[in-house]
């Protein structure tokens, strides 16, 4: 063990007084370029913040050109941004009357259910209530589908489509033939959810009969039993609500990717090319100091 331990400690050392001497120095130009789209009008880098307050409203203002995700993002808080960057005042009335008159209508029905506990109203204001949220999601996709409807394809219209409705992405992107597969994967692991639950409930209320001692309990199930199949079906619930999650994440991240991919044109003349190549101290991958001397340059063409 300590040979071993000693043998660590010199090719650290070793390691260590190479690096010092062979260190790998790119050229300075590497670092200085600049990685920003040139028709970028806002000056923003690859390291951008993924909201700001500044682009959003001036989106709203018409004195800048915002991303989808920001007018979008942004009108989840403020109701109707995206209506008024797409110009489409007429709707603001639609939106938020809707949403006014949903959670009206919901408050109200609240109020007497808890007067008269009348089962009637308590499914009335649910409906109510259900109402403002469709038309607050329809106003966010109505803002998503009306974002520069006069460009070809754009990815972050399919993740936003992804997100507010699955499988609507992919459907945009033209691979039909994938809803199918998210939506059955979706609908196997709900299933699977509300079966596990009811399950969990029913041994749930057995464990609690059991572990009664104000009443007498003679049930076919032991405690025991109850409390093992209680946490069982517990555990197989949470797994089916990681499952409904993955599999929507998963539609999102698709719809993301493959939008990128829509105008890749995987040609027929892909090739690959080796030949020999002279390694220099001009080379931008040379280490410094480097002796000249000969390796191999590969390109690829597609």
């Amino acid at each position: 063990m300590h040979k071993l331990f000693r043998y660590i400690i010199v090719a650290a050392i070793v390691l260590a007084a190479s690096s010092v001497s062979a260190s790998a120095q790119f050229r300075e130009e590497a670092f200085s370029q600049n990685y920003s789209d040139v028709a970028d009008t806002l000056g923003r880098d690859s390291t951008d913040v993924l909201f700001s307050f500044k682009e959003y409203f001036g989106g709203i203002k018409h004195k800048r050109d915002p991303r989808i995700g920001v007018i979008v993002g942004g009108s989840t808080v403020f109701v109707g941004g995206a209506q008024m960057y797409n110009k489409q005042y007429w709707k603001l009335p639609v939106v938020y009357g809707g949403i006014a008159a949903g959670v009206g209508g919901g408050i109200v029905y609240r109020q007497k259910y808890n007067k008269e506990a009348n089962e009637e109203f308590r499914k009335m204001s649910n409906w109510f209530f259900a109402g403002a949220g469709l038309v607050y999601w329809a106003s966010l996709l109505d803002g998503t589908v009306n974002y520069k409807r006069d460009l070809k394809h754009q990815a972050g219209k399919a993740t936003l489509y992804s997100l507010l409705l699955p499988g609507l992405g992919q459907a945009y992107n033209g691979e039909y033939w994938k809803i199918p597969i998210y939506y059955g994967i979706m609908a196997g692991s709900i299933h699977f959810y509300i079966d596990n639950q009811k399950s969990y409930k029913r041994y749930q209320w057995i464990y609690k009969q059991a572990t009664d001692e104000s009443i007498v309990y003679d049930g076919p199930v032991s405690e025991s039993t109850a409390l093992y199949y209680r946490n069982t079906f517990r555990r197989y619930r949470d797994y089916s609500v990681l499952a409904i999650a993955a599999s929507y994440l998963l539609q999102v991240i698709d719809a993301n990717v493959f939008s990128y991919m829509t105008d890749f044109d995987l040609g027929d003349d892909i090739a690959m090319q080796v030949s020999p190549a002279v390694i220099t101290n001009e080379s931008a991958y040379a280490f410094n100091p480097a002796p000249s001397g000969f390796g191999l340059r590969l390109g690829f063409t597609f």
